[in-house]
């Protein structure tokens, strides 16, 4: 087994000569008579496993050579013991000061110095023991948090391909909405509103989940779901349990799993409630104001501007224009009047992702 290195620094040969006498047995040990040569060895690509340190030098006294040490990101974490003859408490604190891990105070004791050396080593193969453990681990978490990412990613997905097999014009809505939804999140960011919310990772999560909206219609039946004309009271009844049935089908994935999913949470508020109004007059629950989920009010607006810019089986597009006065008629009855703001304010970008996808 190789044997740990000391860089032992000091202008006294004599001292030097009695380090190396103590040291031999069970170090390596290299020496230097000035702070200037000691430096010039770790420039040369010496790398000690401690550095004993003489303050009293000429020209370079070892307080400054500390100093220099500590600011190096190379040199710094090398453990240095200094050795000097100066005894007052100023001096001592100094030395700590500067980024001395021990000061001992000449003449020394041969058997204490080696116990503190032997001490200092441990203790700094303790450190890099924990350092390379924990870097190891940073690098598995992250590869791990960039799996798990991925893998809801495509949970998400999935399940909203359930509702893209039933409904041939889910599958733009789906990515037009997306894009709306991000659009809003940011519109309402700039303008400090709701800021204490929407944090880039809520954001994210709202963005990816959206989606998942209309999964409550994969149990629609495709007599209601492709109805080409209007729909009857009782039929609107039906149509109407999506929301509800949606995040009921999160939920039943989250039971089959055996606990709640965090990154579903976000999902199961707008598949619920993103049909409610802002008066209270909406389904399934009647909620009012900021009784809604900010998440289901900002799918509600998204929803309903590409529901009405877009051609369906029941209905022909109407402009982005007239879809932007209804939306702006509808605040404070049927949209949050802030979000129906930033949305008027903002209207160029999704009048723009709308036509990129027509």
């Amino acid at each position: 087994m190789k044997k740990p290195t000391i860089l032992a620094i000091d202008d006294q040969l004599i001292n030097l000569k009695l380090l190396g006498k103590l040291m031999s047995q069970e170090f390596e040990l290299i020496t230097a008579v000035s702070g200037f040569e000691g430096l010039q060895l770790l420039k040369n690509g010496a790398f000690p496993d401690l550095i004993l340190l003489d303050v009293m030098m000429p020209e370079l006294d070892g307080f400054r050579v500390l100093e220099i040490l500590r600011k190096s990101p190379v040199w710094n974490d090398i453990p240095v013991i200094l050795l000097t003859s100066l005894d007052s408490e100023h001096d001592e604190e100094l030395g700590f000061a500067c980024g001395a891990n021990d000061f001992v105070s000449k003449p020394f004791k041969p058997a204490v110095l080696l116990a503190r050396v032997r001490n200092h080593l441990q203790a700094k193969r303790a450190r890099d023991l924990l350092r390379l453990n924990s870097n190891v681990l940073s690098e598995e978490v992250l590869r791990e948090s960039a799996e798990n990412r991925a893998i809801q990613k495509a949970c998400i997905h999935a399940l909203a391909h359930l509702a893209e097999f039933r409904d041939e014009n889910t599958g733009g809505h789906l990515m037009r909405t997306q894009h709306y939804v991000r659009i809003l999140c940011e519109l309402l960011v700039d303008n400090d509103l709701y800021s204490e919310v929407l944090v880039p990772d809520y954001v994210d999560w709202l963005v990816l989940s959206a989606p998942l909206h209309d999964i409550g219609k994969v149990g629609i039946p495709d007599a209601i779901l492709q109805k080409p004309g209007p729909l009857t009271v009782e039929e609107r009844r039906i149509m109407q349990t999506h929301s509800a049935r949606g995040r009921e089908a999160i939920e039943r994935a989250e039971t089959d799993i055996g606990q709640p999913l965090t990154f579903l949470a976000v999902a199961k508020d707008i598949a619920k409630w993103h049909h409610e109004r802002w008066d209270g007059s909406g389904y399934p629950d009647h909620l009012k104001g900021e009784e809604i989920p900010l998440s289901a009010r900002i799918m509600a607006i998204a929803d309903v501007f590409d529901a009405m810019t877009t051609r369906r089986i029941y209905k022909t597009a109407i402009s982005a224009q007239d879809a932007k006065r209804y939306i702006c008629g509808a605040s404070g009855h049927y949209f949050d009047p802030a979000l129906a703001e930033v949305f008027e304010s903002g209207f160029q970008r999704f009048d723009l992702v709308l036509s990129g996808f027509l």
